[in-house]
């Protein structure tokens, strides 16, 4: 339970008023001793420090007496007092002025915490002289070390009010770096949100989406996970599969439901926000449930801690990555821990019996007066001739420190800028009139003014300084859980994300060191859904986080090209999609091709007729002085045979990809030699016609407009209208190639627009206006007395042409893409081979197989024979 700023704010009020008292002897006095844990050094400036020594502590009517057990963070307070004498020993920092130190053990607790800090800002002595008749002086400390973020929130905003400095080495939670909240908070240790975004930077990097949070219920818990949701939500590129809260009080059916979640997720990857203390009863339900198979990653409270280590909980342990605080250096320190003796530190009103209690615990002895207990269980006593460098003592190990490498640079922050401001030159000060503050009446508020501008780099090579909200420049290292064959553990450092020059986050890593605990010794698979593959699209499940989706393949034309991609993009119009839609093709061509077999039987049927066409001419200039030639108009034969041979050759430009002169010739070419051959045989049915009419009496007039020249001049003149038709189409809407894409959705049908569609119109209407004339007049002298006569054949033949074409406008109409050019092709190739077929097939059956019938007597003959 976290606490509100009203309390906080009556706890001040409270321990304001009790821990003063003004008398009348001008003098003030200390109402009760704070009897707790410390260690205590004078100087000229104090520095104070609320550090955590003991885990547990008991509460007898308020004195907050510490239990007499084994130290735990011995470190941190041995760090900050060997700091502060490097610093006395330093002739270049604060010459002539002597540092020292009240250190207090809070033992982890909110309330100690709190006792410890008005007890700082107070002072220490139950009496001490103030100026004149008022308890005004230089404040008893002038900054404080703190410790961790749930003390320091608390502190902090006792220390706030009156502008003391505060510089914690361990207080993570990002609300901290509220300026309005904490105006005289610094840390030398990275925030929580800039830890959230080191461990987000490793999950991209090994692509994890989708992972857990375990939080401890206080400030540094609810802090991380506030950090997360809002990392979360802003970048959308990982998934929260849930949060649980560890229970304070270690309640076994909460630990058990929050394993099972853990179990039951499909999340493989459990970021854990706590210390090792609520850990370790997490990882004994997490033993005995046997969730194996999860990579958890450590946040810097646990992620260094050697209690977790053991036998029992390395099996879902091992390969654990953790965020650590940077390590460091601090030479000297081991020199100074081993120079510890009680003698050194006498004790005065219980102030430095922290080192009483190391010692006894090292050498598991008594200082006398022994107790009772001890005396008859038959305890050693402490000589103090002990030797700790022989001893097995839980000093750190000075080439790996970190919290207490953080209080140390938080001591030399504080020193640095109290040789600042006593550096001040009078008229040059940064304060009101350009003074400087008197070294006689330090305010806390002046030394904030200089912490904050603080830049120093240490013996290791770090740089400390401070921005705006009074972070340091961030850096953490990322450690891994080595779980050796011989059962050691040996924690590793893969690596550091640090925040780089350009402001951005820079994860260096070396992932070939990396120990992980599956069997492929590959990183692990977390993610609520796996990655669409391109030619897919992902469409996110409603009511579900984002990283939660299904693939939909893209329609046809369109793309995906990349992974995991929220949209499919439609190809270019000459493209199309490919099979697996993760690029786009060019389209596939289509049009009448000479390749194809369509193409290949169409060209060959085409040159067959022209072939044929030959061979009848042929075989009429052969026989052209025989009566079947000659009595059937030779001249308009022939003209007929080459006009024919045109429109089989005419067919050929329908066939192969369309270009401007072949759409501009074929229905040009095709519509001139068409009228050509229809107005020969309308002007053989006239001539055929006017020969029967001369024959009667008073007809030998009517041959007089039917002779050779006007015959010739006929057949020009209405070849020369269509002509005029196609110059004039050609002119005002030629044809023109087309590439269609609308038609086939994957295929561009090339073709030829026809420009105008009146044009094409009249040009196929004149055609059919010919051969309907035809029709009509052959049909009228279908029963002309004839041996042989050719109006029938005429007839025949213009029934032919006139069924074909009349059948080929529905079907052209109706015909996709090429199959439009066949439909046209077919309907000249069928309607020639008609002509040709029913005109002079007769003919040359009797001129090659029957030559006996090809004289003038047989066929004049047979007609007197009819009538």
């Amino acid at each position: 339970m976290r606490a509100s700023p009203d309390m906080y704010l009556s706890v001040i009020l409270f321990s304001s008023f009790s821990a003063l008292s003004t008398s009348s002897s001008s003098s003030c006095e200390l109402l009760a001793p704070f009897n707790v844990n410390s260690i205590y050094k004078a100087g000229d400036f104090v520095l104070g420090g609320l550090l955590p020594i003991h885990y547990s502590p008991v509460f007898p009517e308020l004195t907050f007496t510490s239990k007499q057990q084994e130290p735990t963070c011995t470190g941190e307070a041995q760090a900050m007092a060997f700091a502060v004498d490097e610093i006395n020993g330093n002739p270049s920092l604060l010459p002539n002025v002597t540092l020292g130190y009240s250190i207090y053990d809070i033992c982890i607790m909110l309330g100690v915490g709190f006792r410890a800090a008005l007890s700082l800002i107070s002072g220490r002595e139950e009496q001490f002289q103030s100026n004149e008749t008022s308890c005004v002086g230089s404040p008893p400390v002038l900054g404080v070390v703190s410790a961790s973020s749930t003390n320091s929130i608390a502190v902090s905003s006792i220390l706030g009010l009156y502008r003391v400095p505060m510089v914690s080495p361990g207080a993570t939670c990002a609300c901290l770096s509220d300026r309005n909240q904490f105006p005289s908070f610094f840390r030398t240790i990275p925030s929580d949100a800039f830890q959230v975004q080191a461990m987000l930077q490793i999950m991209r990097r090994f692509g994890w989406t989708w992972f857990g949070l375990v939080i401890i219920d206080n400030d540094y818990g609810h802090s991380a996970a506030r950090s997360f949701r809002s990392e979360v939500e802003r970048s959308g590129l990982t998934c929260l599969a849930y949060v649980q809260v560890l229970p304070t009080d270690g309640d076994p059916a909460e630990l058990k439901r929050i394993v099972t979640v853990m179990k039951t997720s499909t999340a493989r990857v459990v970021i854990a926000f706590g210390y090792d203390n609520h850990m370790v009863k997490l990882l004994e339900e997490v033993v005995k449930q046997d969730v194996a198979g999860l990579q958890w990653m450590a946040s810097e409270g646990w992620s260094t801690y050697t209690v977790l280590q053991t036998p029992a909980f390395m099996p879902y342990l091992r390969g654990t990555l953790g965020i650590a605080i940077r390590r460091g250096e601090i030479p000297g320190l081991k020199d100074f821990l081993l120079k510890t003796h009680p003698d050194h530190h006498p004790d005065k009103r219980r102030e430095n019996n922290l080192v009483k209690q190391f010692w006894e615990h090292t050498f598991q002895c008594k200082f006398a007066p022994l107790p009772p207990a001890w005396v008859d269980a038959g305890g050693r006593v402490c000589t103090g001739q002990e030797d700790l460098g022989t001893a097995e003592t839980p000093l750190p190990e000075v080439s790996d420190l970190r919290y207490e490498y953080n209080v140390y640079k938080a001591v030399y922050a504080l020193a640095h800028a109290l040789h600042d401001m006593l550096q001040c030159v009078p008229g040059r000060g940064p304060f009101t009139g350009h003074s400087c503050a008197s070294s006689q009446k330090i305010q806390p508020w002046q030394l904030v003014y200089y912490l904050e501008k603080v830049n120093f780099t240490t013996s290791f090579g770090d740089e400390v300084s401070f921005d705006e909200n009074g972070d340091p420049i961030p850096i953490y290292d990322v450690m891994n859980w080595v779980w050796l064959p011989d059962g050691s553990v040996k924690v590793q450092n893969v690596g550091v994300v640090k925040k780089s020059a350009s402001g951005d986050d820079e994860l260096i890593l070396d992932g070939d060191t990396i120990f992980w605990s599956f069997e492929s010794t590959k990183p692990p698979q977390s993610v609520c859904s796996e990655s669409c593959s391109p030619g897919t699209w992902k469409n996110r499940r409603k009511g579900e986080p984002v990283c939660c989706f299904d693939c939909n393949a893209c329609s046809e034309g369109e793309i995906s090209n990349q992974t995991d991609s929220t949209v499919c993009i439609s190809c270019p119009e000459d493209f199309w999609s490919n099979p697996q839609h993760d690029h786009c093709v060019p389209k596939s061509v289509e049009y009448l091709s000479y390749h194809e077999p369509l193409g290949i039987s169409l060209t060959t049927i085409a040159l067959l007729g022209t072939f044929m066409c030959a061979i009848v001419l042929g075989i009429f200039v052969y026989h052209r002085d025989t009566p079947m030639v000659r009595a059937n108009n030779s001249e308009l034969s022939f003209q007929l045979l080459l006009s024919l041979k045109l429109c089989f050759m005419c067919s050929l430009l329908f066939i192969g990809r369309p270009r401007l002169w072949t759409c501009q010739l074929r229905h040009a070419i095709f519509g001139i030699s068409f009228v050509l051959c229809v107005s020969c045989i309308l002007v053989k049915t006239m001539v055929v016609l006017a020969v029967f009419k001369a024959s009667k009496p008073g007809g030998a007039d009517i041959m007089k407009w039917f002779s050779a020249m006007q015959q010739r001049g006929t057949v020009l003149v209405l070849t020369s209208i269509q002509a005029i038709i196609c110059i004039a189409w050609l002119v005002s809407a030629s044809p023109t190639p087309h590439k269609n894409t609308q038609y086939l959705s994957d295929t561009i049908v090339y073709e030829c627009e026809v420009g105008s569609t009146v044009g094409f119109a009249v040009l196929l209407g004149y055609i059919g206006l010919l051969a309907l004339l035809s029709f009509v007049l052959a049909f009228m002298a279908r029963n002309l007395p004839d041996n042989f006569n050719e109006a029938k054949l005429i007839t025949f033949s213009m029934l032919i042409f006139c069924a074909v074409w009349i059948a080929f406008i529905p079907a052209y109409i109706s015909s996709p893409g090429k199959y439009a050019d066949v439909v046209e092709v077919f309907a000249i190739l069928a309607s020639s081979f008609g002509l040709l077929v029913a005109l002079f097939g007769p003919k040359c059956y009797i001129m090659l197989l029957k030559p006996e019938r090809n004289t003038k007597k047989a066929i004049m003959g047979r007609g007197a024979s009819t009538t």
